[in-house]
């Protein structure tokens, strides 16, 4: 029924608040509300114009028959409307009135008043914070402020329903607390108070375990506080309960187990013995030190165990070795510590730790460690074939093993309580060297690995050629190590080098006619060069000669001296050119070359040959023979006093002068061509023919010939007389009454020859046709050859007499071929 009530009032209430909205929008006057108790609605409204007072009538909705009016002035514009029922729904009306008691606006709108005030049963306080109310239920509440004041400041709290606690509050403290209901209108006045003080503040404990058998507690003073009570006991529930009571702020609990978990709780009671709050704090012993601890070394690392202690959480391994302090720490009960030095003594303690504290330390336990690698390692090849390895003395090293291992995998090693070691060696190789110490611990740690190369082998067996009379080609077979080749030729204060990869050099510009001490050594970038190599001795063959002198010893022959520079040499000269080569041979400074041909130009070298070698050729010297004389020579006499001389071309020559002398004179011509015409020549003379052949250079050749004779004279004053009976007579005068003529007339109508008998001048022709012209020519005869043809010849006209001959008219000279 209570619910279905306050469903209707509700219902109610909403259909009043709409209507309330509809005369308001309708009327423009309003109502609202700012203040609802359990009895009191408080209203205020604006001031509407015309009115001259208002009138607020509250009618109760399910209640019949209770109902409030209230009439107030135009100037009031607010009201409490008092008396009325708790927990009650109202229609609130309120009206504007004029003057004349015409209202003039009205609006309505539903309220309920708020609930019942409470009543407090009881109030106290179990927390130092808080304070706890108890009170009946109030109809209607759907809800309870709890008010808890200390002078003017204070604190609210809404709660459901009782019991309803404040919080917030200060320990020791005395609230004066009250309580309203609450519903949907508002809330009801405070309810009568009661008088509560807080309880004490439990005190804050300050826990430690400053061993392992004994927990201290420490707090500062709670106010109010007359005494503290303290319990402790182990968390776990076994044993017995300690209890101590105290006016201090500090206490020490003793005897404890280590390692274990205690629970304590603490209080503070006031002058009346009540007690306040408690302080409740879990607090382990710190646990006892680590039994049986054991250490070994590993692998560069130090492994720590022990057996585990009672409580403690983890563990600190600590190695100590002078200021070096080394820690591990872990929750198992062993541990490895690394990066141990070497060589070191360490001093080894475990603590145990827990949330409480630490144990005191273990004994130390001594451990001494690997020595370390071995240093200031130096490698020395004291000799070659002998390594010696020495090193710097170690701390804790009891002795030492060298390994040497080759590049060719090979492993030697030696041990020694030493410091050096001796190991064989073999050239040309890398020997990786690395030195350990050993002592009980172990083995020292991989130091440096030295390498460390020998010289390269000497190359062995190389052989030099000479590829020309300054170089020579040096080889030999590779050798194990050399990355590079140093052939070196020495001879006095002159050095060739040659520096290769390949196992074979080539020396050039060495000087000629020298013995040379040639060494090839071999070179590494490790090591650098093997100079224990052995030399071999060359000699380079005789320098070049150098022609002096060429000079002709005869129309064929050549000496040619030169300048000698080894004793024992022999000398070659040679003569080069298109005829051919001419040698000639000597031990000395001169040699000759014989039946060089004429014309001929050459090319004149020596070289030398020695047992070393052959040298390069000397500078060649030019030479040229005079040029040959011409086999053929022909004279052929043109005219009385001109000669034709022509011959054959001689080798070498260019240009020719012949000669024709005689007692009489001489005649000569020059010319470039193989004939030359030679005038002011005496007929009838002996001349002697001579030539000279001359080279383009001046080179001359004289040539000397068979003697010419020149032709007879031909004889002076020829003339034609006619005689009797149709003859002709020929005369002249005779160059030599000894010679013998022959007479010649050529006509158109016969040729006729007349030749008289020696010693005559003139010679008869008969019965030779008149009529006709006749070339007429005298010539000598002579047993050496044909008849002249160059004699001069004249010109004839032989008339008719009748038919006998006429007159001989001489017509000049003829310019035809002669007969």
């Amino acid at each position: 029924m209570c619910g279905a009530k306050s469903k209707s009032l509700a219902f109610t209430g909403l259909l009043l608040n709409c209507l309330e909205m509809i005369f308001s929008a309708n009327t423009g006057f309003s109502v609202s509300l700012y203040d609802v108790t359990s009895q009191s609605i408080s209203l205020r409204w604006p001031k509407f114009s015309g009115a001259s007072s208002y009138r607020v009538t509250a009618t109760a909705v399910n209640t019949v028959g209770h109902s409030l009016l209230a009439h107030f002035s135009d100037v009031t514009l607010k009201a409490t409307l008092t008396s009325l029922i708790p927990n009650t729904v109202y229609a609130i009306q309120a009206e504007a009135i004029d003057k004349n008691g015409i209202i003039l606006a009205e609006t309505q709108i539903m309220q309920s008043t708020a609930p019942d005030i409470p009543v407090i049963d009881q109030a106290y306080s179990k927390l130092s914070n808080s304070i706890t109310v108890e009170w009946r239920a109030v109809p209607g509440a759907t809800s309870y402020m709890l008010t808890a004041q200390d002078g003017d400041s204070f604190i609210e709290t809404v709660v459901k329903n009782s019991p309803g606690t404040v919080t917030g509050l200060q320990p020791a403290t005395l609230y004066r607390i009250t309580i309203r209901s609450i519903n949907s209108g508002g809330k009801s006045q405070p309810s009568p108070f009661r008088k509560v003080k807080t309880v004490l503040a439990a005190p804050i404990l300050s826990v430690s375990s400053p061993s392992c058998d004994s927990i201290a507690l420490s707090w500062k003073a709670v106010y109010m506080a007359a005494g503290f009570s303290v319990s402790l006991m182990r968390s776990d529930g076994l044993g017995r309960m300690l209890r101590e009571n105290t006016t201090s702020t500090s206490l020490i609990f003793t005897n404890l187990d280590p390692g274990t978990l205690y629970t304590i709780k603490a209080y503070a009671w006031n002058a009346n013995g009540m007690p306040g709050d408690d302080f409740t704090y879990n607090q382990r012993t710190s646990p006892n030190a680590p039994a049986d601890v054991k250490v070994a070394f590993n692998s560069g690392a130090l492994r720590v165990s022990w057996m585990p202690t009672e409580g403690a959480l983890t563990y600190t391994v600590t190695a100590s070795s002078g200021l070096l302090k080394l820690k591990c720490n872990t929750s198992s009960s062993s541990c490895m510590v690394p990066s141990l030095q070497c060589s070191s003594e360490y001093y080894v303690s475990v603590i145990a730790y827990n949330d409480a504290g630490s144990s005191k330390p273990t004994d130390a336990v001594s451990l001494k460690t690997i020595p370390c690698a071995p240093v200031n390692i130096s490698i020395e090849e004291d000799e070659p074939g002998h390594l010696l390895v020495s090193w710097s003395s170690i701390s804790f090293g009891h002795y030492y093993v060298v390994f040497v291992k080759s590049d060719d995998g090979l492993e030697v090693h030696c041990n020694t309580s030493y410091t050096q070691c001796h190991f064989q060696s073999d050239c040309g190789f890398t020997y990786f060297i690395s030195v350990f110490a050993y002592n009980k611990a172990g083995q020292s740690p991989l130091g440096d690995v030295f390498n460390y190369t020998t010289a390269p082998c000497c190359p062995s067996d190389f052989r030099a050629v000479f590829v020309s009379s300054d170089t020579v080609r040096v080889t030999w077979a590779p050798v194990r190590g050399a990355d590079l080749y140093e052939t070196r030729a020495a001879a006095w204060s002159t050095v060739v080098l040659c520096n290769d990869t390949a196992p074979a050099c080539t020396l050039s510009a060495l000087q000629c006619n020298t013995r040379y001490h040639i060494t090839v050594h071999s070179f590494s970038e490790a090591r650098g060069s093997n100079t224990s190599c052995a030399p071999k001795h060359v000699e380079t063959a005789p320098c070049s000669p150098e022609i002096k002198n060429v000079s002709k010893e005869g129309l064929s022959v050549i000496s040619v001296q030169w300048q000698s520079n080894s004793e024992d040499a022999t000398y070659v000269v040679t003569a080069r050119g298109e005829a051919g080569l001419w040698h000639c041979t000597s031990t000395g400074s001169s040699c000759t070359l014989t039946d060089l041909p004429c014309g001929s130009a050459f090319s004149v070298s020596a070289i030398a040959r020695s047992p070393a070698g052959q040298s390069l050729p000397s500078y060649s010297v030019p030479l040229e023979m005079a040029p040959c004389c011409p086999n053929d020579l022909i004279l052929t006499q043109v005219t009385q006093s001109v000669t034709n001389i022509s011959w054959s071309a001689g080798k070498g020559a260019q240009t020719y002068v012949t000669t024709l002398e005689s007692p009489k004179g001489q005649a000569k011509c020059r010319t470039l061509q193989n004939y030359c015409l030679l005038g002011c020549i005496t007929c009838g003379t002996n001349y002697t023919v001579s030539l000279k052949a001359i080279s383009e250079t001046g080179l001359t050749s004289s040539c000397t010939y068979q003697g010419y004779s020149s032709s007879a004279c031909c004889p002076s004053g020829v003339k034609l007389y006619r005689l009797s009976n149709n003859g002709i007579r020929v005369f002249w005068r005779a160059s030599d009454e000894t010679m013998n003529y022959s007479t010649d007339l050529r006509g158109s109508k016969g040729n006729f020859t007349c030749t008289p008998s020696a010693g005559r001048s003139h010679c008869d022709i008969t019965e030779i046709p008149c009529g006709d012209v006749y070339t007429v020519v005298v010539v000598p005869l002579t047993d050496k050859g044909p008849k002249l043809t160059f004699c001069p010849k004249k010109i004839y006209s032989v008339t008719c007499s009748g038919s006998s001959v006429g007159m001989v008219i001489y017509r000049g000279k003829s310019n035809a071929e002669h007969i």
